[in-house]
């Protein structure tokens, strides 16, 4: 490598490595996404297109395809897509750290027919990751004046790092992750991020060349991956992805992320995220749970959780959202919601047990609270019921002032109780009957000597 002319266009050292990084991974791609993979603080994409022919001439990398879009006044602009020859596959699973037989294909065939889904999957790739652009130091001319400070282009927070990712992975319904068998399907792309929160991640790009039926298809397909056991060493049945990715910790299967990459507006556009769940409904759906509504319990019968074992979870977006917002961004639509949600949010189950259990526990600590209070209130009446009694001046029982007799009573402070206050009452009828009587025999004995 060191041999004078070995890297006639003089690239460094650290920007093949960082294409032969991206291309072990993305496989077959153009400079242009090359610079935004791995450097897109670079003022254009020759720095990474002088690495590509200089990895090309040591016969790591080839193009053996071009891809065709408009450019600006609606022209078509034209640019060659470069992919790893076998040798170059060998230096990138280097570069990646892990074993070539893992690595797939050069992407060869792929490239020569233009590679239309592999560079979408390129895009979504770098739309999810967005990698900073940081400052380069430009090559010094003798003849040039000092370049002029650049301002960087903005990204937003991006998720993960190119090597945690793989693209084309096989995922065995039947058969082996090295030779599928029928019925199997391919994962357009996998990210690994742990670092971010997100233990994996599976993508598929949509390009809309495909009914809406075949892309619902293919999540039931992820379904049955998902759902296919396998005996581990202690011969226990274990589900075969689990010893391959580690599990997302939020419940259900690992979440699949549907990009919708064709620029067809957005009512269009999501329409056909709307019908792709209405189809795959069974796959995503969680399981209402409602404990007690089988003996009739009233109370019970309005809640419940949502049980998400057995399901896999499906979030949506457009490729243009994607790149604008990042993947922190409200870009997501998890299937069976109403918003557009961050990553985070848009993982995270809802309505679960948990949930459910912390509402009945609010519930009941509410309700104890309100015992709580009513208890207080009633002791704190009867202290004040108990602190205003008195002893009856003649008999000494206590005295409630806020007693009220059948002869509507209601003692004055210091007074008697009704007790006392109904006999003295009796006595002082009984005196004034007495009285009275007294008076009628007064008045007869007058008129009797008047006679």
């Amino acid at each position: 490598m060191g041999v004078a002319g070995q890297w006639p266009y003089k690239s460094t050292g650290r920007v093949r490595a960082l294409v032969l990084l991206a291309l072990g991974v993305v496989k077959v791609v153009t400079a242009e996404q090359l610079r935004q993979l791995v450097l897109p603080g670079t003022a254009d994409p020759q720095t990474v297109r002088n690495a590509c022919k200089d990895l090309r001439h040591a016969g790591l990398v080839e193009t053996v395809g071009k891809t065709s879009r408009l450019g600006a006044g609606g022209r078509p602009v034209t640019r060659q897509l470069w992919n790893l020859t076998t040798a170059g596959l060998a230096a990138a699973a280097s570069e990646l750290g892990r074993p070539v037989k893992e690595m797939g294909g050069t992407a060869r065939e792929a490239a020569k027919a233009g590679a239309a889904h592999a560079l979408a999957v390129t895009d979504t790739i770098d739309a999810i990751r967005q990698s900073a652009p940081l400052p380069t130091q430009p090559v010094r001319r003798r003849s040039a004046a000092p370049a002029p400070s650049r301002q960087l282009p903005a990204r937003p927070a991006g998720l993960g790092h190119l090597g945690g990712w793989e693209t084309e992975v096989a995922l065995p319904v039947v058969g082996t992750f090295t030779a599928p068998g029928k019925g199997s399907l391919r994962a357009d792309a996998v990210l690994q991020a742990p670092e971010d929160g997100v233990p994996v991640l599976f993508v598929e790009v949509d390009n809309h060349t495909e009914p809406a039926a075949t892309v619902a298809a293919k999540i039931n397909r992820y379904r049955r991956f998902f759902q296919r056991k396998v005996k581990d060493h202690q011969g226990r049945d274990v589900e075969l992805r689990s010893t391959v990715w580690e599990d997302s910790g939020r419940g259900g299967y690992p979440p699949l992320a549907l990009v919708f990459t064709k620029d067809a507006g957005p009512e269009a556009r999501f329409n056909r995220m709307k019908k792709v769940a209405e189809l795959s409904r069974d796959c995503w759906r969680g399981r209402w749970e409602r404990p007690g509504a089988g003996f009739g319990l009233e109370e019970e019968k309005r809640d419940g959780w949502r049980e998400y074992a057995g399901t896999v979870p499906v979030i949506a977006t457009h490729l243009d959202q994607l790149r604008a917002k990042g993947p922190h961004g409200p870009v997501w639509w998890r299937f069976g919601r109403t918003t557009w949600q961050p990553l985070n949010d848009a993982l995270t189950n809802t309505d679960t047990q948990a949930e459910y259990f912390a509402r009945s526990d609010a519930r009941r600590a509410t309700q104890e609270a309100q015992y709580q209070r009513k208890w207080e209130e009633t002791r704190r009446e009867q202290e004040e019921r108990l602190a205003a009694l008195w002893p009856c001046p003649s008999c000494g029982r206590s005295v409630d002032p806020h007693h009220t007799d059948t002869d509507g009573y209601q003692p004055e402070p210091g007074g008697l109780c009704p007790v006392c206050e109904r006999a003295r009452r009796e006595l002082e009828a009984e005196r004034l009957s007495s009285q009275e009587r007294t008076g009628i025999m007064a008045r007869l004995r007058t008129r009797a000597a008047e006679r």
